[in-house]
């Protein structure tokens, strides 16, 4: 009995000490840092203390910059990319960290819309055409041409698209042809090697919308569940699985309004959000579904009248981003001088968070959120590309732009407008 005693007294030591010392040392250095826990407080100071690290050199043709997206699967030794899409029918590329000018591309004419590398493969970067199309450019190819192009029926115009999170399928959204709108899908597997090789449509989804359709988003790890919002108010989950459009229409959202902005939110990402071209806000819970609890987490009509402060105003909402670290949503929004707001949901409202100022001097198109790096990238109608890292010290040598860039595009896009009334159904 003594020995068993004295061999658990050393077990109960050789358990529980290091333990104790583990929690002394998280306690006063966070030493180990599995243990840290990340709070909402935390991550918004953070936020607020972001910086600009670099700017982009000015292009010989500014643009706005109207969509970015960086690459997630850079090769050993690489680095990681910058894909923009421009107002001037443009694709750019560039190096993420130094956002040096790498090579732009250029299809037949055509307004393109949003702009998407491919998840397992960073050298290959998608966007959808007005002229009826989606193409896709290969970095590694010395070829300026497409490599594949999608394409649609003769009537199609697509003005927004995306890519399943198993890069398997591809779909795009059109705008309104005499009572049509449609979501066509096309197999995104393989890409060829020869210039211009095209593919049609696996078929599409023509009764769920009624006007164009601006937004589609893929879930983030689920690639049979997509979202798409539409001019009509109407933000709908389908699951492709499904047979056919009426089994594959899980939920059918209103937001009162012209939808600008949506994407997923929430533990497992089972939140859907949405801002509106008159700068709205809603939110939504799909795990409600199958209860009898209210789905709908926040409506804010308009967010420019819940944000503002004596010397804070808002101007317009750009779009959304899911801190998972947090556990929360963030929206980006900003004034006509190019000030960015940072504001936290929550089912009480909006907050703000911080403001990033001396950066832009137009308004904010774009924003892409890198969570591995916890940085921002930014641009906007003053053809600025942005880099922001918390604490960082700005080492471009680039002057930002004074003035405002005139563009064409500005009668071809919905611009945030002050006045622009609530599309109501």
């Amino acid at each position: 009995d003594v020995i068993a005693g004295f061999l658990y007294a050393i077990l109960i030591l050789a358990v529980f000490h290091p333990l104790v010392d583990l929690i002394d040392n998280f306690n006063l250095t966070y030493k180990y840092s599995p243990l840290i826990i990340i709070t909402v407080e935390m991550v918004e100071q953070q936020l607020a203390g972001l910086r600009i690290a670099r700017r982009c050199e000015p292009s010989e043709e500014p643009s706005y910059l109207l969509d970015i997206h960086t690459s997630t699967a850079a090769q050993p030794g690489g680095s990681r990319l910058v894909a923009v899409c421009c107002s001037n029918e443009s694709i750019r590329v560039y190096d993420r960290e130094r956002l040096q000018f790498l090579r732009e591309y250029r299809g037949r004419p055509g307004l393109l819309s949003g702009v998407r590398f491919a998840h397992a493969c960073d050298s290959l970067v998608f966007s959808a055409c007005s002229q009826g199309s989606v193409r896709c450019w290969d970095l590694r190819s010395a070829s300026r041409e497409p490599v594949q192009v999608f394409t649609g029926y003769p009537s199609n115009a697509f003005i927004s698209f995306d890519l399943s999170c198993s890069d398997l399928v591809l779909c795009a959204g059109t705008e309104k042809a005499d009572k049509d709108t449609f979501l066509v899908f096309w197999d995104a597997r393989g890409v060829t090697d020869c210039a211009s090789a095209t593919k049609e449509p696996l078929g599409v989804y023509s009764e769920s919308h009624n006007d164009d359709i601006t937004k589609i988003c893929f879930h983030p790890t689920e690639a049979n569940l997509v979202v798409s919002g539409s001019t009509d108010g109407l933000v709908n989950v389908f699951d492709i699985n499904k047979d056919n459009e009426d089994d594959a229409l899980i939920s059918t959202c209103n937001s009162d309004s012209s939808v600008s902005s949506l994407g997923w939110a929430g533990e497992g990402y089972r939140q859907v959000y949405c801002t509106t071209h008159d700068e709205g806000f809603c939110w939504w819970d799909m795990a409600q579904l199958d209860t009898e609890d209210p789905i709908t987490l926040l409506h804010v009509l308009d967010a420019r009248e819940t944000v503002c402060t004596e010397n804070c105003s808002l101007h317009y909402l750009v779009g959304g981003l899911y801190h998972e670290k947090a556990g929360k949503l963030f929206l980006l929004g900003g004034t006509s001088t190019g000030n960015i707001h940072l504001m936290g949901c929550s089912s009480d409202g909006l907050s703000l968070v911080g403001t990033l100022g001396g950066g832009h001097s137009a308004t904010v198109r774009s924003f892409c959120w890198s969570p591995s790096e916890e940085s921002l990238l930014t641009g906007g109608e003053d053809a600025q590309l942005l880099l922001w890292k918390p604490g960082a010290v700005e080492r471009s040598l680039t002057k930002k732009a004074s003035l405002k860039i005139s563009s064409s595009v500005q009668k071809r896009v919905r611009v945030h407008n002050t006045s622009l009334k609530s599309r109501r159904k």
